[in-house]
């Protein structure tokens, strides 16, 4: 298995860098290329698959996207065949356990998000409980306030320590996140994922928004709380029920117009998503509790 990174603001911006990736990947000649996106752009995701030129090409049917939907059409001669995965609201785990389904032609049971031990790194040797705290996301509004955090640490018995997790960048980004770092048993990670998955398994709870260490807590097994918005309800958090594992915990708001994917109806709250702006910090409080009523 090789992997082969793109960046696609120079994929899109840069004609020559363009032309070398395409190059590349035409020069692999492969015999199948497969497109796992849902939500593809006709320019850049699907550039590749045609720059490949595989002897075979397979796809999802496209997510409607109403600026490209024209150009979406016409790129359906670019594929061999294309999946009807199902409707626009879906788990994306159930929606490619399906598409790899009608690829392999085989009916597999679907796949609980958990990683086998085989394959992970052991836990860090630690001889204190751990809370790990991320609180940062791509999507600021679909931040939770900074005092809710605060309410979160000051909960914890004296004997937990806090790491907040984030890239190099996010306090800068979000300064006032700063102040969690006054608190003496408060630090900040900022290690690539290889790097945090031994300290997320040896953690005692990470609590964090919707974003990519969350999944991966989950998926190393470490108790997870994820605070989450309302806008991906039904294709990303909550995980459908068959895919679950024990160790997962999702709150959000209900909201009637939740499972919007981020295309919000209302103006911000303090610059965040309504749904996010409501969640509960009781309910918060009370879950975090039960992870560390007992040392």
């Amino acid at each position: 298995v090789s992997v082969m990174a793109v960046n696609f603001n120079n994929f899109h911006k840069s004609l020559g860098y363009r032309a070398a990736i395409s190059e590349t990947l035409y020069q692999e000649n492969f015999r199948l290329a497969v497109s796992t996106d849902h939500l593809r752009h006709p320019d850049l995701d699907e550039a590749l698959i045609a720059a490949a030129a595989a002897a075979e090409s397979v796809a999802m049917e496209p997510r409607s996207w109403r600026k490209y939907d024209a150009a979406l059409q016409l790129n359906r001669n670019l594929y061999s065949r294309l999946f009807d995965s199902g409707p626009v609201h879906l788990d994306k785990v159930v929606r490619w356990a399906r598409f790899a389904d009608w690829i392999t032609g085989r009916a597999e049971t679907l796949p609980t998000v958990r990683l086998p031990d085989s394959i992970l790194p052991a836990p860090a040797a630690v001889d204190h409980r751990t809370v790990i705290i991320q609180p940062f996301s791509a999507v600021k509004a679909k931040q939770s306030p900074l005092a809710l955090y605060e309410a979160v640490i000051k909960s914890l018995p004296e004997d937990v320590l806090v790491v907040i997790t984030g890239a190099t960048g996010d306090l800068d980004g979000n300064p006032e996140y700063r102040k969690l770092l006054e608190d003496p048993r408060v630090s900040f990670d900022s290690s690539t994922f290889a790097g945090i998955t031994p300290v997320l398994r040896a953690a005692t709870l990470v609590i964090s928004v919707d974003t990519a260490l969350m999944h991966l807590a989950v998926a190393t097994g470490t108790p997870t709380l994820c605070l989450a918005s309302a806008a991906y309800v039904g294709e990303i958090v909550p995980y459908d029920p068959a895919i679950t594992p024990e160790n997962a915990q999702f709150l959000y708001q209900p909201m009637d117009c939740e499972g919007c994917l981020g295309a919000c109806i209302h103006p911000l709250e303090e610059g965040m998503y309504r749904c996010v702006a409501a969640l509960d910090g009781a309910k918060v409080l009370e879950a975090v509790a039960g992870y560390l009523e007992s040392p």
